[in-house]
């Protein structure tokens, strides 16, 4: 066993040693170039010397344009068998790659400057194993403008695999990266700007009293945006305005973005109102306007130091409103003031660490960290949304139960007034009906009585008089009660109850009836009420006919008439000694023209001896 353990131990460090000694040869494969000889030209000047790479045209030449040429040599001990690959981390703006006279890449214009600028991200290029010899050469060329960050990064050179590896990790940090932030930016800022279109704050109130949008979506919107330019400037080797207005472009962008996150921190902690911050949108507002005058003085008239004392001057005012907005979270703040302190202090030590990087020291073809970091505003714009959302929707579901609660008393209220409403209309009704009922007992059985009364006090009735008065009494009664259950509009059913009532009166008088009845539709505008009144003026009619005509035959003819035979035409015809009609009408006649005036009927009389004829005309 121990033998065996002992040869197990020795075959796997031997194996161990195999694949460092392997892991050595693929390192030593892989080499960095960087000893050049350059070739400058500036302003007409020629310099040529040797140089190490990375070769920073910002800091050689500070704003000013040229062009330079490199030559890297570099010798093969053995001569490849597989394909190698060369990465640049950066180079340009424009620029030429030669390999031992054959041109591997180019890109860009060498003669015109201010053209797409090159130098945004890395560059890998291929190289067949057949172009490599013992002894070679890299020519390259590079044209670079004022401010752009030209000049050439150390050639790294090896197998293919090995050195794509490197190229893809970079390029994936670089541009893919900043893609994702852009478009996570955009997002970010659309969203923002829609949510201050749409929602509106109740809390915050104007001069007029009246609510109005929140500001703090309009600051984190316009951040975002502008931070999405500046971005973008990293990954757009043409962009869409000449140089320099496209660099102004993203140099105004990257303050507006320091001095809206800013103020968006304000927001956070409550401090809009106090007098500090006048004092402090003042200062923004200078940042602003030396922002614009540091471009033009770095990118049109060539002096890099005032754009790098703007930044200076954005991150000393990052750094002094940290330290307070700290001192605020740290004493005792609300969630979402820690956490967007959070992402302030980090984006600030990025932010510094960035211009160390890029204004301060040598470094060539490093990778902005700031770009990342600004996520974090996004994320807590995100969680102030969230929170907004959930106070909101809490808010809302509170609203509504009491808007509830609310109509539930409402709907009890107006249940309770309904009852009341209905019983005084039930009663009302009851009021109605009792009022009528004596209005149609004084105006008829009452009126028949008294009439019964007075021939008996009289003492110059007959019996037959007194009897005749009494029996029209009963009719008008029986009339009355058989009056509340006729369909309201039905005349013929309204002409079959009376003849029902009357006929035998009529022919005990030995007064012969005729009906001539068509069938009649219901009359619409003819309601219960009208049905009684039409009853009471046919009653008294033909109460006429019994007690005064002296006729031998009535005809009670009842046919359609009006348009389109929607109403009807009574007529009560009597072959009696007739009256004269153009003598004051009595009360019965007179009650009934008033009661078809009252009712929008027509009453006509015509009368001569031998022929009367009373007319009620329903239109």
């Amino acid at each position: 066993m121990k033998v065996w353990g002992g040869l197990r131990h020795g075959v796997l460090s031997a194996f161990g040693l195999l694949l460092a000694c392997l892991a050595m040869q693929t390192q030593a494969a892989t080499r960095e170039l960087r000893e050049a000889q350059s070739t400058v030209t500036v302003q007409g000047q020629t310099t040529r010397q040797t140089v190490s790479l990375p070769y920073h045209w910002d800091r050689h030449h500070k704003g000013q344009p040229g062009e330079a040429t490199f030559d890297v040599t570099f010798q093969l001990q053995e001569l490849p068998t597989v394909p190698y690959g060369l990465y640049l981390p950066r180079l340009g703006n424009a620029y030429e790659i030669w390999l031992n006279g054959a041109l591997l890449q180019r890109n860009g214009d060498l003669r015109h400057f201010n053209g797409p600028d090159y130098a945004k991200g890395p560059r890998y290029l291929a190289i067949s194993p057949g172009l490599l010899r013992p002894n070679n050469l890299f020519h390259v060329l590079i044209r670079a403008d004022m401010g752009r960050r030209g000049g050439l990064a150390p050639l790294i050179l090896g197998p293919e695999e090995e050195v794509q590896a490197l190229y893809l990790h970079d390029y994936r940090w670089r541009n893919t990266g900043s893609m994702a932030v852009v478009i996570v930016s955009l997002l970010v800022g659309l969203v923002a700007l829609a949510l201050w279109a749409t929602q509106v704050d109740p809390s915050v109130s104007g001069r007029r009293k009246r609510p109005r949008r929140d500001r703090l979506y309009l600051l984190a919107g316009v951040a975002e945006l502008c931070w999405t330019v500046n971005v973008s400037d990293a990954i757009i080797e043409n962009p869409p305005l000449p140089w320099p207005w496209w660099g102004m472009l993203a140099i105004l962008s990257a303050t507006v973005w320091v001095c809206s996150m800013t103020l968006f921190c304000v927001e956070v902690a409550n401090w809009s109102r106090l007098r500090a911050v006048t004092w402090l949108r003042r200062w923004l507002a200078l940042l602003l306007a030396a922002s614009a005058v540091a471009a033009i003085g770095s990118l049109v008239a060539g002096y890099p130091v005032m754009l790098t004392l703007l930044y200076a001057a954005l991150g000393l005012t990052s750094l002094v409103f940290v330290a307070l907005f700290m001192r605020k979270a740290v004493r005792g703040a609300s969630r979402l003031h820690k956490l967007v302190a959070v992402a302030l202090l980090l984006n600030t030590l990025v932010g510094l660490r960035d211009l160390y990087v890029f204004r301060l020291s040598p470094v060539y073809g490093e990778n902005t960290l700031l770009r990342y970091s600004s996520v974090l505003f996004g994320l807590a714009l995100g969680y102030i949304v969230i929170m907004r959302f959930r106070t909101a929707s809490r808010r809302v579901r509170e609203l509504m139960a009491n808007m509830a609660a609310q109509v539930s008393q409402k709907e009890q209220a107006l249940q309770a007034s309904y009852q009341r409403v209905e019983q005084l209309r039930l009663e009302q009704e009851r009021v109605s009906e009792r009022t009528r009922i004596l209005r149609d007992m004084h105006d008829g059985v009452g009126s028949h009585i008294s009439t019964a009364i007075r021939q008996l006090q009289s003492g110059r009735a007959n019996h037959d008089e007194v009897l005749h008065t009494l029996r029209d009494s009963l009719d008008q009664l029986k009339l009355s009660i058989d009056a509340m259950n006729l369909p309201p509009g039905d005349i013929n059913a309204l002409l079959a109850n009376i003849r029902y009532r009357l006929e035998p009166r009529f022919l005990a008088c030995g007064i012969v009836v005729q009906w001539d009845v068509a069938l009649l539709e219901p009359i619409a505008k003819v309601d219960a009420n009208a049905m009684r009144q039409l009853q009471f003026m046919l009653f008294e009619a033909l109460s006429n006919v019994l007690q005064h005509a002296q006729a031998s035959t009535l005809c009670l003819a009842a046919h359609p008439a009006g348009p389109q035979g929607m109403g009807a035409r009574l007529q009560i015809i009597d072959n009696g000694r007739g009256y004269d009609v153009t003598q004051p009408r009595r009360n019965g006649l007179l009650s009934m023209q008033q009661r078809a005036t009252a009712l929008g009927m027509a009453l006509r009389l015509d009368s001569a001896p031998g022929r009367t004829v009373v007319e009620i005309a329903i239109e």
